[in-house]
Order: C-alpha cells, then sequence, then structure tokens
C-alpha cells in the first residue's frame, strides 16, 4: 500500500461499510488488532433489542443509510444479506454510492442462493451488482470462471478464512473407534435433499464395520405446530431409527460452541445440497478435521480437499457416487485437517489482498 493514501482515503486508514460486519467470515477478512482497515459495526434497525442474536435485514443497504452516512465510510464492502431486496432496491443502492462517490467492492460468494428454490431471482440481482462493482472477488477458480463467462468482469480469487477459532482448532480431537457418518437437515433450506441421502447412507453404513450413522435436525423440522415441519421427512428417518439403522437427534440451532462439539464428533460430514456455491460449514470441518462428503454442484470440491458425489437439482442423486465417497471417508480415515499456523498465515494475507484491493479501488 502507498505511503500516500489514495484520493478519498481516511488519513487514519480504509473504512469499510461491510454488509455484513458481523459474520465470522468477515471478521476473518482482518488480522487481530489494526491492519489500517476499519470495518464499521452492523447497524441495529429501529427498534431492535440490543441483546438479540437474531438476523435483521442490514440497514446498511438503504439508500437514506448512505445519504446519512457516507462520510463515515471510504469502500462499501457487499457480502450477502441482500436476499430481500428487488433488483430495482439494488439499482437505487448502487446508484446512492455512485453518486457519492464510494466505491463498490462486491464478494461472489453465491452464484445460487441456497436459500431460494428459482434462481432467477439471485440472477436478477447479481446482473445488478456483478456489472456495479468497481472490484469483485470469490472464493474458487470455478466461480471466478464463470463470473468471467456470464459478465465479462474478473473477480479476484482469495479463499475462505477460517471460520472455527485457532485455539478450539488446535485442540486434540477424541480417540474412537466408531467410525460416525454425520447428516444435518439444519431446517430444510430449499438446497437440501435429505431423504435420498439418508436413504443410501442407512444401506451403505450398515454394511461397514464399526460404523454409525446420525441424522441431526433442528426441532423446528419435527414441530408438527411449525411452518417448518416436514412430515415425511420425520416419519421416515424417525422409523429408520427404530430399525437402528440410524440414530435421530432433535435440537435447538447450536451455538458455536456446541457446533463446533457436534463436527469434532463426526468422522465423516455428508453435504445434502443440490445446488449452492460455497460452504462455510465445510470450512469448519476441515478446521476441525472432519472429512466432508460434498455434492459435485457449485465449487465445493475446490475449496478444500473433500469427498465428492454427484447431487444435484436436475441430475437428482448419483446413489453409487455417494456409496464411493463414503467407502473412500472410511478408508482413508483420519480425514484432512487445517494446521492452525498455515491458517493464521493464510488469514494474514487474506487480509493484506483486501487492504490492497481496498485500496487500488479507491484510485
Amino acid at each position: 500500500m502507498p505511503s500516500t493514501p489514495p484520493a478519498g482515503m481516511a488519513p487514519q486508514g480504509i473504512r469499510i461499510a461491510s454488509v455484513p460486519a458481523g459474520h465470522v467470515y468477515v471478521r476473518h477478512c482482518s488480522v487481530p488488532g489494526s491492519d489500517g482497515v476499519t470495518r464499521l459495526a452492523d447497524p441495529r434497525p429501529n427498534g431492535a433489542p440490543s441483546t438479540s442474536q437474531r438476523w435483521w435485514p442490514p440497514v446498511m443497504l438503504q439508500p437514506q443509510w448512505i445519504d446519512a452516512h457516507h462520510h463515515d465510510f471510504d469502500v462499501f464492502h457487499l457480502h450477502f444479506g441482500f436476499d430481500a431486496q428487488s433488483p430495482a432496491q439494488l439499482t437505487e443502492l448502487v446508484d446512492t454510492l455512485r453518486r457519492h462517490g464510494k466505491p463498490l467492492v462486491y464478494t461472489v460468494h453465491d452464484l445460487r442462493n441456497p436459500h431460494q428454490t428459482d434462481p432467477a431471482t439471485h440472477d436478477a440481482a447479481l446482473d445488478v451488482l456483478v456489472p456495479a462493482a468497481r472490484r469483485l472477488i470469490t472464493l474458487t477458480p470455478g466461480a471466478a470462471r464463470t463470473i468471467s463467462r456470464r459478465w465479462g468482469r474478473t473477480a479476484t480469487v482469495l479463499p475462505h478464512p477460517h471460520v472455527v477459532g485457532l485455539p478450539r482448532m488446535a485442540r486434540a480431537r477424541p480417540r474412537r473407534d466408531r467410525f460416525r457418518v454425520g447428516v444435518h437437515a439444519k431446517s430444510l433450506r430449499p438446497n437440501m435433499s435429505v431423504l435420498p441421502v439418508v436413504r443410501v447412507l442407512a444401506e451403505t453404513v450398515a454394511g461397514l464395520p464399526g460404523a454409525e450413522l446420525q441424522v441431526n435436525m433442528h426441532r423446528d423440522v419435527a414441530d408438527p405446530a411449525s411452518p417448518a415441519h416436514r412430515p415425511e421427512l420425520v416419519r421416515e428417518v424417525r422409523e429408520l431409527a427404530d430399525r437402528h439403522r440410524l440414530t435421530l437427534v432433535v435440537h435447538d440451532y447450536y451455538d458455536d460452541a456446541r457446533l463446533w462439539d457436534y463436527l469434532t464428533s463426526l468422522d465423516l460430514s455428508v453435504l445434502p445440497y443440490t445446488f449452492g456455491t460455497h460452504s462455510g460449514w465445510l470450512e469448519a470441518c476441515h478446521d476441525l478435521g472432519t472429512a466432508v462428503a460434498a455434492p459435485d454442484c457449485g465449487f465445493y470440491a475446490e475449496q478444500r480437499p473433500c469427498h465428492t458425489y454427484k447431487h444435484s437439482q436436475d441430475g437428482g442423486l448419483d446413489e453409487e457416487s455417494l456409496r464411493t465417497a463414503v467407502l473412500a471417508a472410511h478408508a482413508d480415515r483420519p480425514g484432512p485437517r487445517a494446521d492452525p499456523h498455515r491458517r493464521t498465515k493464510e488469514r494474514a494475507d487474506i487480509a493484506a489482498a483486501h487492504r490492497s484491493l481496498y485500496a487500488d479501488a479507491l484510485r
């Protein structure tokens, strides 16, 4: 970074309006302490209690917020959280930033939004954001090639930083004789097809010595009073549990500590996705030494070493490829695990790359 700040850069460093700022990915794009980049805290909507941990639509996406606070930041960096914004609203956001001379940096985490069944909604948002961004970032070469092909734009490829804290990452995994395969249905995002995967896993794991299958789901999926209730899934998984083909665990949302405990308890985590692009779950598994079987949709295999099977919205599930992935994970134990020292250096490199990219955008 040059000793003389580019025009528009604050003397104390570069100030970023990051959407969002509090997410672990965004926090780990900086190093602890001062690195010349300051990210504004996420503003809370009016009336939102300060103790609430629920997700709120980002206030920074409102053009009136930019009008009121454009003197407080140098670069606007968008990651995610704009699912509820229409193309017209995103266009207004882009126009407001341009009017105030604030460059937009956009990290393309999702080429296909895992929370939206119809890809047209996210495609329309990308058609506004990708051409408007002064600089683009993405996580894998495959995603960068797609961005180049669809929009003729070049995206800087920067890896996903570590998700798990370094002290927890360095903790030894527990020793056990069993090989535990896990599928987490969470609250059944639209990109999940759980039952076909569970059926194959139940059959495959039953034939492996010392192996067991565990299926987790959030309580709302099993609650008949919840809009997220999926009776057919719950019924069949419970029938398999009654036949001792798997263990079913129904629970509330895990906080980070409980989630790391859960992932560490698995030898293999199977992602039952039919579409998507990148995965923070995969990164957490890599940090903790839990092997992953990921579908061949998206670019999961380019993120971190993992087993791959064929599963997509259009092609459905290739059962034999899933069986092969499980057998390979069983044979290749233990799974690959991140090295805390390498993750520390990687995080510093990612932070330096962001700082350089922001300075370049300000020129």
